[in-house]
Parts: structure tokens; C-alpha cells; sequence
């Protein structure tokens, strides 16, 4: 009888993944060779409109959204003066920055603003002397504040936080706090923030790029799907469903395996970078992709450390080889599908990720009840061997 399990020539395989290849090609170079214009839509807004002068002169704005809805727009004068805007959606309670000398809390000065429960705009300075309310001090701090008035404006669902400051230095990478909370300050005692990072941030504008951040974070996404979701899967498929092929199948299923592996650091090397340049922290998204590439590494270890067949453990390095493989598949595609809407809730990239993990794990899914009914026929298809019965 026929076997009816996958049989397909390693050509079609082959031809299969460079068809699919070619499509994620298609795809990501539009995708990275865009403008990034999703982060930059809240960098469009016209605040000339409702912001008092100075800060309504937009001409020498640079503008970065740093966190969350976070967005910071600042300019620099040769004379070392800032001009801080910071914007940040916005229904009740506080809205903070603070400059650190040392990226802690203790010590350092902060700008915070908010809307009182009759309307009225606050922006005071404070002096974060310790983690208690009593110690965040209001009206003091080491701020150099300016002559010109700070402003505090609600426009739309955003607040808008303005204040200029002059260095005696020119003002270049500095660590900055970023803090919200949902009490608003009763006799201008703050509330224990709701959430807070901290991050340093380049005030030269070099670093910070909106454009380029868009396409390291498109391109992050782009090695993490090819590596994680489309290379690795197949090679796991070859090593399935292809044992017909004799050797070929071991050297095809390694080779390709072991390019899922590069393409896979570069996608972890490319978000260690995105996380020190741009600050963006997505901690389910970065712990799991942490999990996976430590899987990941194991199972290379595991390709140098294989015994031989007729090694007593050799059936044990075959279940720790396979299921651990499976786990590190499952969690790569949680991890692509997390990653895939950001900490912005940008999800744009999920319209190009999820379908082509559906068109992977569907044909696997295939492949597999393939397999298990091809298994299942030979099983019970087999001819019976006749059996003499003495005494009968």
C-alpha cells in the first residue's frame, strides 16, 4: 500500500520558503524604508495655535516621544538656553520631568504640572529629596528656570508642559525622569506616582532621530519574524517531515536552523540597541524575547553535544532536543505577536506579522495530521501474520 505521508522533493520545499522569502522581502523593504510617520503623527500637531510665546515658536523644535504617550519637543540656543515642551495625554492628576544627576530619584529637581479640580493650571518646581511625599519639596530645587513663565496648557486630551532653562554649559546626554499620577495635588502635595521611568536622553539630537527609531523598531521586527517565526519553523519542518530524504534532511535542517540562529541575535542585538537608544521597554515583549534567544543558544549547545546513536542517552537528548525546540517555536511566536503591537499600541506591524505566522503554523498543522494519518495507515494497514493454533 502507499505511503501517504509527506513526500515532497527538496526542491518544492525549497521553492516553498524562497516564495514565501521573497513575499517578507517585499514586504519589510517598503515597511523599513518608510518614513515612520505613526510616531510622528503626535510631532505634526500645530501647538502654535495654543501655546504663549516663546514656546509657541515651533521653527527650532526637536521633537521625540520618549515614553508612552510621552512626546518631548526642546530647542537649544548657542547661549545654552532650553526650551522644554513636554506633552502627554491627559484626564486628571499630575504630569512630571525631572533632570537627575545620577538616574535616581533622590536628589534630583523636577517640573511638574497639572489641572486643578476648578480648572486652573499648576506648574511648580520640585526638589525630590527623598521617596516620601513629605520629602518632594515644592518651589525648590536646582532647576535654572528662566525669566519667562512656565506654562501649563490643556489642549484636546493632552497637557502641555513649558518651561525654558539656561545652563551655564551646553546641555548634552542627561538623565531625565518621566512620572504621571492619577491624584491631583491637594495644597501642592504630590501623590505617589502611578508609574515613572527613567532614561537618558541626548539633548545634542543626535541620537534621537524619530525617523531612525521607527526603522530600527521595523527592523527589529523584521529579523525577529524572519528568524523566529519563518526560518526556524521551517528547518523544524525539515527535520518532521522530511526523513525520507535520507542525510539531506540533517544537513538541510542544521544549516537552516543555524541561519535562524543568526538572523535571531541580530534581532536580539538590534532590540538591545532600540532599548538604550529609544528607551522603549516593553517588559512582557523583551523578557520572553530574553527566554527564547537563552533556548535558542541551548539548542545550538545541545548540536555539539549530541551523543552517538548508540549512546544509552541519546533517547533523553532526543526528548530535551524536541521539546524544547517546540517551546522555543510557541513562545517565539507569542513574543512576534506581543512585539508586534508596541508600547505606543502601534499595531501596524501585525498586519504583516500575523498572517504570515497563520500561512506558517497552518501549514505545519497540515503537515502534522499528514503525518499522523500516514503513521496511523501503516500501522493498521500492515499485513496479518497467520498463526497456527495446535490444538484446535
Amino acid at each position: 500500500m502507499a505511503d501517504s505521508t509527506p513526500s515532497f522533493s527538496p526542491l518544492s520545499f525549497l521553492c516553498f520558503f524562497a516564495a514565501l522569502f521573497l513575499i517578507l522581502e517585499s514586504k519589510f523593504l517598503s515597511v523599513i524604508a518608510g518614513d515612520g510617520s505613526e510616531a510622528l503623527d503626535s510631532c505634526n500637531e500645530d501647538i502654535s495655535t495654543f501655546l504663549p510665546v516663546p514656546f509657541s515658536n515651533t521653527s527650532g523644535l526637536s521633537c521625540h516621544r520618549v515614553w508612552n504617550t510621552f512626546v518631548l519637543r526642546f530647542s537649544q540656543t548657542d547661549d545654552h538656553i532650553v526650551t522644554i515642551v513636554l506633552s502627554a495625554e491627559y484626564t486628571n492628576g499630575w504630569v512630571g520631568m525631572g533632570f537627575s544627576k545620577d538616574g535616581t530619584m533622590v536628589g534630583s529637581s523636577a517640573m511638574v504640572g497639572w489641572i486643578g479640580k476648578t480648572g486652573r493650571a499648576a506648574l511648580k518646581q520640585y526638589y525630590l529629596r527623598g521617596y516620601s511625599a513629605s520629602e518632594v519639596i515644592s518651589n525648590k530645587g536646582e532647576l535654572p528656570l528662566t525669566n519667562i513663565p512656565p506654562a501649563v496648557v490643556l489642549y484636546g486630551a493632552k497637557i502641555y508642559l513649558a518651561y525654558q532653562l539656561k545652563f551655564t554649559n551646553r546641555l548634552t546626554e542627561q538623565a531625565i525622569i518621566l512620572a504621571f499620577g492619577s491624584a491631583t495635588p491637594i495644597h501642592y502635595k504630590l501623590s505617589k506616582h502611578d508609574d515613572t521611568i527613567t532614561i537618558r536622553f541626548d539633548f545634542s539630537g543626535a541620537a534621537n532621530n524619530p525617523q531612525n527609531i521607527e526603522k530600527m523598531k521595523k527592523s527589529h521586527g523584521a529579523l525577529g519574524l524572519i528568524g523566529w517565526g519563518v526560518i526556524l519553523p521551517a528547518g523544524t519542518m525539515v527535520a518532521r517531515y522530511c526523513r525520507h530524504w535520507v542525510l539531506k534532511w540533517y544537513y538541510l535542517h542544521t544549516f537552516i536552523q543555524f541561519v535562524g540562529f543568526l538572523i535571531g541575535l541580530a534581532a536580539v542585538v538590534s532590540g538591545k540597541v532600540l532599548f538604550d537608544r529609544a528607551h522603549i521597554n516593553v517588559a512582557a515583549h523583551r523578557g520572553i524575547g530574553i527566554f527564547v534567544f537563552v533556548l535558542t543558544i541551548l539548542q545550538v549547545l545541545a548540536f555539539f553535544l549530541q551523543p552517538n546513536k548508540d549512546s544509552k542517552i541519546r533517547r533523553y537528548w532526543n526528548w530535551y532536543h524536541h521539546w524544547v525546540g517546540r517551546l522555543l517555536l510557541i513562545l517565539g511566536a507569542v513574543n512576534i505577536i506581543i512585539g508586534s503591537c508596541g508600547e505606543d499600541r502601534d499595531c501596524s506591524f501585525a498586519r504583516i506579522s500575523l498572517p504570515i505566522l497563520f500561512i506558517i503554523y497552518f501549514t505545519c498543522a497540515i503537515l502534522e495530521v499528514m503525518f499522523c494519518f500516514g503513521a496511523y495507515r501503516r500501522k493498521h494497514d500492515a499485513p496479518a501474520i497467520e498463526v497456527n493454533q495446535i490444538g484446535s
